[in-house]
């Protein structure tokens, strides 16, 4: 993921001089095409992020477009004041970029893991949110925040996830993808998850059972529709989510069931706490609940 929007990033920004890429002194090395060719688009602040989204906020607000990235948890954590008074108070057009989404700095610890930063981010006025869930579609959300006028967080893994489309969609911020038809349960899933999630529904299909899977990529605005009407037609919903329980997919998706007044099946798989143990990102998941067995359980449990 890591790799695409650094690449896409760079096309738009080698397109239009308004595109600037700010960091906070991380992961340096791999903006030395920026240091090299679009060096007065390139800007390092140190380890400084609430600093670098106010002055991102102030080059917004002089017609530039500017990428904040750095690691996740010390945006959403660290910065939110700034995020939520310099960025989505004064609807500046800034993009903040972090990295490291739910636990896939498994081998770092919870420090790094950004686990709740959609359930404060989420509540914040005028920011849009984005979870892409494979390269190809980190490529198509980042065009897309730099398309939008207005904040917009983008929520990126690292630089391993596998590609979970076959062929070329359509990205529209707010509307959800069906990945895979089904009847009988629907899974909604969002960023780097998605893999598990239909790796599981290809195991369940085996033994007969239906699993309709939605990428929820943009988790707000989110996709109201596509949630109505899985849950008419298939009267059961899992949500999955590499974050808190609280506060992220699954609340987001429960808010829209209630208010719409339909009785579903429901069940939202996710963190119930700070994460434990360290290792690979496929063992950290399993060790914390959220990975493919579970996944798998958890549908035959609402199935019988």
């Amino acid at each position: 993921m890591r790799t695409a929007y650094l690449d896409t990033l760079y096309d738009l920004a080698s397109k239009d001089t308004r595109v600037y890429a700010l960091i906070s002194d991380n992961g340096a090395i791999v903006y030395d095409k920026y240091r090299r060719h679009l060096e007065s688009q390139y800007l390092n602040l140190g380890i400084s992020e609430a600093n670098m989204l106010g002055m991102a906020a102030g080059m917004a607000s002089c017609g530039k477009i500017p990428f904040a990235y750095t690691i996740g948890a010390f945006l959403a954590y660290r910065a939110f004041e700034f995020i939520r008074n310099d960025i989505c108070l004064q609807k500046q057009n800034v993009k903040i970029v972090g990295t490291g989404a739910g636990e896939v700095y498994s081998a770092l610890g919870p420090t790094h893991h950004s686990t709740e930063d959609l359930g404060g981010l989420r509540s914040l006025p005028n920011l849009t949110i984005l979870c892409p869930a494979s390269p190809l579609e980190v490529k198509k959300a980042t065009v897309a925040a730099y398309e939008y006028e207005g904040p917009v967080y983008l929520r990126l893994g690292t630089n391993k996830e596998p590609e979970v489309y076959k062929e070329d969609y359509s990205f529209k911020i707010g509307k959800a993808v069906t990945l895979r038809a089904g009847n009988d349960v629907t899974l909604v899933g969002t960023g780097s998850i998605l893999k598990d999630i239909l790796d599981a529904a290809e195991l369940l299909c085996k033994e007969g059972i239906q699993v309709r899977v939605i990428n929820m990529h943009t988790i707000k605005p989110i996709d109201k529709e596509s949630i109505i009407q899985a849950a008419e037609e298939t009267g059961r919903i899992i949500t999955v989510e590499d974050h808190s329980v609280i506060g992220g997919l699954g609340s987001a998706v429960a808010e829209i069931i209630a208010e719409a007044g339909k009785g579903v099946f429901f069940k939202r798989i996710g963190l119930q706490d700070f994460s434990n143990g360290y290792g690979t990102y496929m063992q950290v998941k399993k060790m914390n609940g959220i990975g493919l067995e579970r996944i798998c359980d958890e549908v035959r449990s609402l199935i019988q």
